[in-house]
Protein backbone atom coordinates (compact mmCIF):
# COMPACT_ATOMS: atom_id res chain seq x y z
CA UNK A 1 0.00 0.00 0.00
CA UNK A 2 2.97 2.53 0.72
CA UNK A 3 4.49 2.03 -2.61
CA UNK A 4 0.88 2.89 -4.62
CA UNK A 5 0.91 5.71 -2.27
CA UNK A 6 4.29 7.17 -2.95
CA UNK A 7 3.91 6.13 -7.00
CA UNK A 8 -0.04 8.39 -7.09
CA UNK A 9 1.80 10.87 -5.07
CA UNK A 10 4.73 11.09 -7.40
CA UNK A 11 2.44 11.31 -10.46
CA UNK A 12 0.30 14.01 -8.84
CA UNK A 13 2.97 15.79 -8.26
CA UNK A 14 4.69 15.59 -11.67
CA UNK A 15 1.10 16.26 -13.14
CA UNK A 16 0.76 18.80 -10.93
CA UNK A 17 4.32 20.91 -11.80
CA UNK A 18 3.09 20.69 -15.73
CA UNK A 19 -0.13 21.69 -15.00
CA UNK A 20 1.44 24.91 -13.01
CA UNK A 21 3.48 25.79 -16.09
CA UNK A 22 1.01 25.49 -18.08
CA UNK A 23 -1.30 27.90 -16.53
CA UNK A 24 1.77 30.32 -15.97
CA UNK A 25 1.75 30.29 -19.92
CA UNK A 26 -2.60 30.59 -19.85
CA UNK A 27 -2.63 26.71 -20.77
CA UNK A 28 -5.83 24.92 -19.50
CA UNK A 29 -4.66 21.21 -20.25
CA UNK A 30 -7.87 19.49 -19.30
CA UNK A 31 -6.97 15.91 -19.79
CA UNK A 32 -3.61 16.39 -17.56
CA UNK A 33 -5.75 18.94 -15.04
CA UNK A 34 -8.06 16.04 -13.94
CA UNK A 35 -5.60 13.71 -13.69
CA UNK A 36 -3.40 15.77 -11.60
CA UNK A 37 -6.55 16.50 -9.05
CA UNK A 38 -7.49 12.95 -9.44
CA UNK A 39 -4.25 11.82 -8.47
CA UNK A 40 -3.59 13.98 -5.71
CA UNK A 41 -7.07 13.01 -4.45
CA UNK A 42 -6.16 9.66 -4.24
CA UNK A 43 -2.82 10.61 -2.49
CA UNK A 44 -4.76 11.98 0.11
CA UNK A 45 -6.97 9.27 0.13
CA UNK A 46 -4.22 6.58 0.46
CA UNK A 47 -2.51 8.76 3.00
CA UNK A 48 -5.04 8.22 5.64
CA UNK A 49 -4.18 4.11 5.67
CA UNK A 50 -0.12 4.95 6.34
CA UNK A 51 -0.30 4.94 9.21
CA UNK A 52 -4.19 4.46 9.46
CA UNK A 53 -6.63 6.76 10.93
CA UNK A 54 -8.66 4.57 13.05
CA UNK A 55 -6.22 2.63 14.83
CA UNK A 56 -3.52 5.88 15.39
CA UNK A 57 -4.22 9.18 16.68
CA UNK A 58 -4.92 12.40 14.64
CA UNK A 59 -1.31 13.30 13.07
CA UNK A 60 -0.12 16.34 11.39
CA UNK A 61 -0.04 14.50 7.87
CA UNK A 62 -3.98 13.47 8.28
CA UNK A 63 -4.76 17.03 8.77
CA UNK A 64 -2.97 18.30 5.90
CA UNK A 65 -4.64 16.01 3.69
CA UNK A 66 -7.82 16.84 5.13
CA UNK A 67 -6.95 20.17 4.28
CA UNK A 68 -5.95 19.31 0.92
CA UNK A 69 -9.01 17.03 0.27
CA UNK A 70 -11.49 20.34 1.29
CA UNK A 71 -9.05 22.44 -1.12
CA UNK A 72 -9.23 19.99 -4.08
CA UNK A 73 -12.85 19.81 -3.86
CA UNK A 74 -13.18 23.85 -4.11
CA UNK A 75 -11.13 23.48 -7.02
CA UNK A 76 -13.22 21.40 -8.90
CA UNK A 77 -15.84 23.23 -7.81
CA UNK A 78 -14.51 26.13 -9.46
CA UNK A 79 -13.18 24.07 -12.52
CA UNK A 80 -16.14 21.69 -13.08
CA UNK A 81 -19.17 23.40 -11.93
CA UNK A 82 -18.50 27.16 -12.08
CA UNK A 83 -16.06 26.88 -15.07
CA UNK A 84 -13.66 29.25 -13.76
CA UNK A 85 -16.23 31.85 -14.47
CA UNK A 86 -15.90 35.21 -12.54
CA UNK A 87 -14.31 35.35 -9.00
CA UNK A 88 -13.73 31.36 -9.32
CA UNK A 89 -11.12 31.41 -11.85
CA UNK A 90 -8.59 32.61 -8.83
CA UNK A 91 -10.41 30.69 -5.97
CA UNK A 92 -9.52 27.59 -8.62
CA UNK A 93 -5.70 28.98 -9.13
CA UNK A 94 -5.01 29.09 -5.44
CA UNK A 95 -7.19 26.20 -4.12
CA UNK A 96 -4.90 23.98 -6.91
CA UNK A 97 -1.76 25.14 -6.67
CA UNK A 98 -1.74 25.12 -2.76
CA UNK A 99 -3.07 21.46 -2.74
CA UNK A 100 -0.04 20.97 -5.36
CA UNK A 101 2.22 22.85 -2.53
CA UNK A 102 1.28 20.47 0.19
CA UNK A 103 1.84 17.73 -1.52
CA UNK A 104 5.06 18.62 -2.77
CA UNK A 105 5.57 20.29 1.55
CA UNK A 106 5.26 16.42 2.28
CA UNK A 107 7.02 15.20 -0.31
CA UNK A 108 10.09 17.19 1.52
CA UNK A 109 9.57 16.08 4.63
CA UNK A 110 9.60 12.36 3.36
CA UNK A 111 12.67 13.00 1.52
CA UNK A 112 14.70 14.20 4.62
CA UNK A 113 13.12 11.48 6.46
CA UNK A 114 14.00 8.35 4.02
CA UNK A 115 16.93 9.85 1.88
CA UNK A 116 20.32 9.63 3.90
CA UNK A 117 22.60 12.13 2.33
CA UNK A 118 18.89 14.55 3.51
CA UNK A 119 19.02 12.94 6.88
CA UNK A 120 22.48 13.48 7.89
CA UNK A 121 22.17 16.93 6.79
CA UNK A 122 18.60 17.62 9.06
CA UNK A 123 18.32 14.80 11.13
CA UNK A 124 14.72 13.66 12.56
CA UNK A 125 14.04 12.53 16.32
CA UNK A 126 10.81 9.94 15.72
CA UNK A 127 8.10 11.08 15.86
CA UNK A 128 8.92 14.46 15.17
CA UNK A 129 9.44 15.59 11.83
CA UNK A 130 13.12 16.80 10.27
CA UNK A 131 14.17 20.65 11.19
CA UNK A 132 17.44 22.21 11.77
CA UNK A 133 18.63 24.89 9.14
CA UNK A 134 18.94 22.88 6.30
CA UNK A 135 15.27 21.96 6.33
CA UNK A 136 13.84 24.93 6.72
CA UNK A 137 15.49 26.84 4.35
CA UNK A 138 14.81 23.97 1.65
CA UNK A 139 11.04 24.45 2.78
CA UNK A 140 11.37 28.25 2.48
CA UNK A 141 12.27 27.89 -0.67
CA UNK A 142 9.72 25.83 -1.97
CA UNK A 143 7.36 28.48 0.06
CA UNK A 144 8.46 31.46 -1.88
CA UNK A 145 8.26 28.92 -5.12
CA UNK A 146 4.87 28.34 -5.09
CA UNK A 147 3.61 31.67 -3.37
CA UNK A 148 5.91 33.64 -6.68
CA UNK A 149 4.37 30.93 -8.99
CA UNK A 150 0.92 31.39 -7.83
CA UNK A 151 0.46 35.07 -7.97
CA UNK A 152 2.18 34.71 -11.28
CA UNK A 153 -1.08 32.29 -12.23
CA UNK A 154 -3.85 34.62 -10.45
CA UNK A 155 -2.46 37.75 -12.53
CA UNK A 156 -1.90 35.69 -16.07
CA UNK A 157 -4.18 32.78 -16.30
CA UNK A 158 -6.98 33.66 -18.49
CA UNK A 159 -8.86 30.36 -19.65
CA UNK A 160 -9.79 30.77 -23.54
CA UNK A 161 -13.66 30.88 -23.68
CA UNK A 162 -16.14 30.18 -26.97
CA UNK A 163 -19.20 32.84 -27.36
Amino acid sequence: MVLLHVVISLIAIVSGLIVMFGLLGSKSMPGLTAIFLVLTILTNVTGFVIPPLLTEKLLPSHIIGLLSLVLLAIACIALYAMRLNGIWRPVYVVTAMVSLYLNVFVLVIQSFLKIPALQALAPAVPPNPPSGPVFAVVQGIVLVFFVVVTIGIWRRFRPFRLA
